[in-house]
């Protein structure tokens, strides 16, 4: 199968890079791609979520596996689902909601495939109860280095189960997976919305609330200051029955499709137009309760098409950050504290808690806080802002999660995952040659030259 040289990029088009685009089909075109010598190295792709180079290959090989969107089998007493990988949690909901079954754990956006989720061991609002997309994965199918398709569970080559859950592809190309799916009465959430004053109020009314309800999330104005560093609207839900629903309980709402047309011009996104969102979000959202469909609650920005526009060409990175619980309150501080001195012009930013820690050797979480923020592409200030933020992580036992990289450096990275040896060392076994390879594995280290 002949490639087709395409200019990349991850959903925050930054960075953007030169790449070897094949669509395989079948197993068999994927197994020939891999053994052609085409390329010298190969990466899976899916929809392109991961915001930096994760799924990108500079002057090499890209797998884009979309064509393989397949729904295998479904128990409907279980609610077990196996399907390939290139399905994305959209084609799930569409299918799956109807019937009474929705994922058991989803990021903040639909738009990402099964194996994308494995791949970056994905976590939503309700890691602080149920841990991280992982532990819900009964079986994965991989295809390695060698040609061969591997059948791997939590009972059976285990270490390659844990090596691919987390493992940002770089194990091999995922074939198709076999996960749990949760049983719902109804596509919505009754939320609780809470406003806080500051970081402090934030994180003891998560601590206090955190048990007794299943999603929990807050935005925080990471432009505030002083007393009110860290100020925040918090939403705590917990799914709603089918009673509760305000129309049919299994259905998702019909809404307008918006979009963005065009590139803003990067003046657009100011500290006077950030500064401005953020208070106005801040004095709209005060405490209330409310039904909310699952768009709204878990998709917010899903509503949007093409939302990443507004950063402009030059793009934008995603930064989130993870504290463990001892240090997360003094870590949180000095990262805030940090962003609103560089004024950095974020009007996205997630606070959430975390809870176990996945099983993958490379799983992001473990118990603690994670906080999710964006900031455009503005290039030498914002490499150092992110050399800053990272030294905070260090200084405070916390880390980065891959699947929103773009700019750390391989010396902070490996200080950030310990286990980061025993992934080289695994990876080298099964791949000696370096067959899987992605820009992100090269700029950390994780696969050594």
């Amino acid at each position: 199968m002949e490639s087709v040289e395409q200019m990349l990029g991850g959903w925050g088009n930054c960075p953007v890079e030169n790449c070897h685009v094949t669509r395989p089909h079948t197993i068999d075109a994927i197994r020939n791609i891999v053994a052609s010598g085409d390329q010298e190295n190969y990466i899976a792709r899916g929809l392109g979520r991961a915001y930096g180079d994760s799924s990108l290959n500079a002057d090499s090989g890209v797998m884009d596996q979309t064509l393989r969107n397949r729904f295998l089998a479904f128990d409907e007493e279980s609610g077990v689902l196996t399907c390939e990988a290139g399905v994305s949690i959209a084609e799930i909901i569409e299918t799956m909601l109807p019937r009474g079954w929705f994922m058991p754990v989803t990021p903040g956006t639909k738009f990402v495939t099964i194996g994308g989720a494995i791949a970056a061991d994905v976590h939503g609002k309700n890691h602080h109860v149920v841990g991280s997309f992982g532990e819900f994965v009964r079986e994965i199918l991989l295809l390695t280095a060698d040609g061969d398709v591997k059948r791997c569970t939590p009972d059976e080559n285990v270490e390659l189960f844990d090596a691919t859950i987390g493992g940002m592809g770089l194990t091999g190309v995922i074939i198709s997976a076999t996960f749990e799916m949760k049983r719902k009465e109804s596509a919505y959430c009754n939320v609780t919305y809470k406003r806080t004053r500051n970081l402090d109020q934030t994180l003891e009314h998560f601590e206090r609330t955190n048990a007794t309800n299943r999603y929990s999330v807050a935005w925080v104005d990471c432009l505030a200051s002083g007393d009110s560093l860290g100020r925040s609207v918090i939403m705590l839900g917990n799914d709603a029955s089918a009673d509760d629903a305000p129309t049919d309980p299994l259905k998702l709402p019909i809404k307008p499709k918006k979009s963005v047309p065009f590139f803003f011009p990067a003046i657009a996104l100011n500290n006077f137009t950030v500064s401005a969102f953020n208070t106005l979000y801040y004095m709209k959202n005060g405490d209330s309760k409310r039904i909310v469909d699952y768009d709204e609650f878990f998709y917010p920005l899903d509503g949007v098409q093409h939302w990443n526009r507004i950063y402009g060409k030059r793009g934008f990175i995603q930064y989130q950050a993870l504290f463990p619980p001892e240090t997360s309150r003094k870590g949180l501080i000095k990262l805030l504290e940090r962003i609103a001195k560089s004024r950095g012009a974020s009007f996205l930013a997630v606070l959430k808690s975390s809870g176990p820690a996945g099983r993958g050797v490379m799983s992001y979480l473990h118990p603690g806080h994670t906080l999710a923020l964006d900031f455009p592409n503005t290039g030498e200030p914002l490499r150092q802002l992110v050399r800053d933020l990272d030294d905070i992580l260090l200084q405070h036992g916390g880390r980065v999660y891959m699947a929103k990289d773009a700019m750390t450096s391989a010396e902070a990275f490996a200080e950030m995952y310990p286990q980061l040896d025993r992934f080289r060392e695994f990876r080298n076994e099964i791949d000696p040659n370096r067959r899987f390879l992605s820009s992100q594995a090269r700029r950390l280290k994780i696969v050594e030259a």
